[in-house]
């Protein structure tokens, strides 16, 4: 029997609509969606600004509203609950945001701010909300000392760690981490993402993880969906979408990864042009536009997720062509 996937979004739709008495069209963040992640795994969203990653993200916790679309977080659809029932599901799934300075008030300790959200859940006596702040620093492998200290006291690097505490405090099973090191230096960047891939490990999370860059998430990711202009291109375990893509999106993305091994060469695909509005899609295939490989027929109709090998699907018409080698 197949274990149920803990998150499982379907036909996920978020639409923007102008302010009020503003004549302004609507903007198609995210379009029909649908993708599973198995209990304790990472899948990763990649995909240039505006691809919508961070709109599934926040629509996943219901952050903002979907506009279509289920959610079922172990089981339970997100997007039937009530204000209330949705408060007592938020200790288990949690977000960790790109900007950790931004996210950390700076008027509260880092006591104060990671015991916030145990407080709201009801996590009683305050002996108990202290003790589990200070876990989930040591956790993170900060001091104790920076439980009585402010976030403009830390660095950078730190102050993600802090931001993973606070999400760590509430002992979630799911997480969203939004680019969470695309704000930091290099050297600690692979500090944060070895931390957050131990703690992944090591209490079995469930991680939806958010990123442009696709060399972090080779690292991390067990599968990648990759999205352009709010609709999914492909989606594949990590090992079999970086050896053998098969979407042109893709293919682009990955040409444009440095290579670290002298001598290893790759040709880089350059995409020309400018990722289209979202406001305005183009018909059909959303990619067309820009696509090398595009043809008329790219115009007519959106394509939908083909299986083009174990576990991998690719929304291109032109997926058989590409796959007999007769195109590249």
């Amino acid at each position: 029997m197949t274990e149920q996937p803990f998150l499982s979004v379907t036909g996920l739709t978020k639409h923007f609509k102008p302010a009020a008495f503003s004549r302004g069209p609507v903007v198609r963040a995210i379009e029909d969606v649908s993708f599973e992640v198995p209990r304790g795994k990472v899948v990763g969203l990649v995909g240039e600004s505006g691809s919508g990653k961070t709109t599934i993200g926040r629509s996943v916790l219901r952050l903002v509203e979907p506009t279509a679309g289920t959610v079922l977080v172990d089981g339970v659809d997100m997007t039937k609950l009530s204000a209330r029932e949705l408060r007592q599901q938020r200790s288990r799934m949690q977000y960790i945001f790109q900007d950790p300075f931004a996210s950390l008030s700076p008027r509260m300790t880092i006591g104060q701010i990671l015991m916030e959200g145990l407080e709201i859940q009801g996590v009683e006596p305050r002996e108990t909300r202290v003790a589990r702040a200070k876990a989930a620093l040591a956790a993170v492998e900060l001091p104790a000392d920076a439980f009585d200290r402010y976030a403009h006291e830390f660095s950078g690097g730190q102050r993600q760690r802090i931001g993973i505490a606070r999400a760590l405090a509430l002992e979630p099973e799911l997480i969203v981490a939004d680019e969470p090191v695309s704000a930091l230096d290099v050297s600690i960047q692979a500090q944060i993402i070895n931390l957050l891939r131990d703690l992944q490990l090591r209490l079995g999370l469930t991680m939806l993880f958010i990123s442009h860059d696709l060399a972090v998430v080779e690292y991390i990711c067990d599968t990648v969906i990759v999205l352009y202009l709010g609709r999914i291109m492909e989606i594949a375990p990590a090992e079999t979408l970086y050896a053998n893509p098969r979407h042109p999106y893709t293919r682009a993305l990955l040409s444009a990864i440095p290579e670290p091994i002298p001598g290893r060469t790759s040709q880089r695909q350059v995409l020309v042009g400018d990722i289209p509005s979202p406001a305005n899609p183009p018909s059909g295939c959303v990619f067309r536009t820009r696509c090398p490989l595009a043809i008329e027929a790219c115009a007519g109709a959106v394509p939908g997720l083909e299986t083009v090998g174990t576990e991998h699907r690719s929304a291109c018409i032109r997926n058989a062509e590409i796959a007999a080698g007769a195109i590249s």
